[in-house]
């Protein structure tokens, strides 16, 4: 059971995990270096989550936001930065 001293601990640290997670996710969208913030985003919204089914969190849609942009983040660029890993590794091998 949680002491009433570390329950606005725990409530303070889920909030600003939903806005580390928007920061990080909003970071996920720029092109080519974005993917390592969008996981990291994706992790932040996770550990926010797993508090969010004890407390009211009142940064939630913050949340929500950073973990959208994380993941369209980390699926657009992931595609396009394999995209050109392969074509640079073709290149180098047919020449």
């Amino acid at each position: 059971m949680k002491t009433a001293a570390s329950i606005p601990a725990t409530k303070l640290k889920m909030m600003k995990g939903s806005l580390r997670c928007l920061t990080l996710g909003l970071l996920g969208l720029l092109p080519l270096i974005g993917v390592p913030f969008a996981l990291a985003a994706l992790l932040e919204s996770f550990s926010a989550r797993t508090k969010e089914r004890q407390f009211w969190n009142p940064a939630k849609p913050h949340r929500i936001l950073g973990l959208i942009c994380a993941a369209f983040g980390a699926l657009l660029w992931g595609a396009v930065d394999t995209i050109l890993i392969y074509h640079a590794c073709n290149r180098y091998v047919n020449s």
